[in-house]
């Protein structure tokens, strides 16, 4: 299936490894241009290396109130149309809703919500018919994750502003998706399941809960971001898609 992504430009945050990474190979796989970013400027450049002449990458974290203007205009620069953006940010701090100090709550806040948030407001300006902003959320979006307090309680929040963004642009002929990834074989599942004791243990125990059986692989989420982001997706928007292998309980 051609996705019709050939010639195109995106934005990725959060993409130097794991989902973005994913999702920036299989945009580029299919003929797209990406900009990629993260906050590490020695991550960004390996996955720039590994991607090939497609890709271009800056250095960036959402959680600073300049970075969004700046890499509007260095994907502006580099790829000369932006056709959309894949929106990522890193996970907040673990923690149970009583135990989570207000510190924490209000990083969360700035990371979780205001970064994607500044940086939608910043590059809706420069997008035409035809774009589409894909955010990259969580399952916490339909039910709570245990430890997770925080997750639990703003990415549910961006969903709906999603969708209230969806309404927004749907006339300019804008779409807007968001992505709910369960879990998925990447760096952070890893270092999670370490942090457990027993690795081979909380693998066994996250593969029982999931009706596929197994965690995913990064490439299958990449795949499925591609094809959201591309026009063969044209008439899906406001809508959240779950990449979870079946886990989630409800619809």
């Amino acid at each position: 299936m051609d996705l019709g992504l050939g010639g195109r430009g995106f934005l990725l945050t959060g993409a130097s490894r794991g989902l973005g990474f994913a999702t920036a190979r299989a945009l580029v796989d299919d003929g797209a241009r990406v900009l990629i970013s993260s906050r590490s400027a020695d991550s960004v450049d390996a996955a720039v290396s590994s991607l090939g002449t497609a890709a271009s990458g800056v250095p960036a974290d959402l959680a600073d109130a300049g970075a969004a203007e700046a890499l509007v205009a260095a994907a502006r620069e580099r790829l000369g149309r932006v056709d959309g953006a894949l929106i990522s940010v890193g996970g907040p701090s673990p923690g149970t809703v009583l135990d989570t100090a207000e510190e924490a709550w209000r990083a969360g806040v700035e990371s979780v919500l205001l970064g994607p948030l500044r940086l939608v407001k910043a590059l809706v300006p420069h997008l035409d018919e035809g774009a589409v902003i894909g955010l990259v959320l969580s399952t916490s979006v339909r039910q709570p994750l245990d430890g997770l307090a925080i997750s639990n309680g703003l990415r549910p929040g961006l969903a709906m502003t999603a969708k209230g963004l969806a309404d927004e642009l749907g006339p300019r002929g804008i779409r807007v998706v968001g992505l709910l990834p369960g879990t998925i074989a990447t760096d952070r599942v890893a270092e999670i399941e370490a942090a457990s004791g027993d690795a081979a243990a909380a693998r066994a125990r996250t593969e029982a809960a999931i009706p596929l059986g197994r965690v995913g692989r990064p490439e299958e989420f990449g795949r499925v971001a591609a094809f959201l982001l591309s026009p063969a997706a044209s008439y899906v928007s406001g809508t959240m898609v779950a990449v979870d292998g079946g886990r989630l309980r409800t619809p």
